[in-house]
């Protein structure tokens, strides 16, 4: 039910790229989507929920599972995740690849929707993500709700 739910509030190549993620990533995603659906009701139009839906699919292009994935947090912490330093890793080899993109996925996440032809709003938003307030320029009631639904 929350596949095709998912599905039908996305773009066909959105859809594509949201299957394409890992399962743990799409139920999340979907937990997101509910969440800013109910907080922002006849608000939550198609971009919004698709931007909910897809903000975490740069994810995909490094290639890491959980376990890559906290290493890749671990080393963020450990030696820190500048954009300069996150550009220098995705170019490089292995493990230093993966590791980079993973770092940059709210950046290439954007780049794969703009691709896609997705809507501003959910380009946006899967750019902006782990910004604060500040640093968000979308509306401010919307990027509230996804920003709350994502860290319930």
């Amino acid at each position: 039910m929350d596949r095709q739910w998912a599905i039908e509030q996305l773009l066909p190549g959105e859809a594509a790229l949201w299957l394409s993620m890992s399962g743990p990533d799409r139920r999340h995603s979907v937990g997101v989507a509910r969440r800013t659906a109910a907080m922002l009701g006849p608000r939550a139009e198609r971009p919004v929920l698709a931007a909910a839906l897809v903000h975490d699919s740069g994810k995909t292009i490094s290639g890491l599972r959980t376990t890559g994935r906290v290493v890749a947090t671990v080393m963020g912490v450990v030696v820190g995740h500048d954009q300069r330093r996150a550009v220098r890793w995705s170019a490089a080899r292995w493990p230093r690849r993966p590791i980079g993109q993973y770092w940059r996925h709210p950046e290439l996440g954007a780049e794969l929707l703009t691709s896609l032809g997705s809507d501003p709003l959910t380009v946006t938003w899967a750019r902006e993500h782990h910004l604060g307030a500040a640093g968000c320029s979308l509306d401010p009631e919307i990027a509230d709700a996804l920003r709350r639904a994502d860290d319930d």
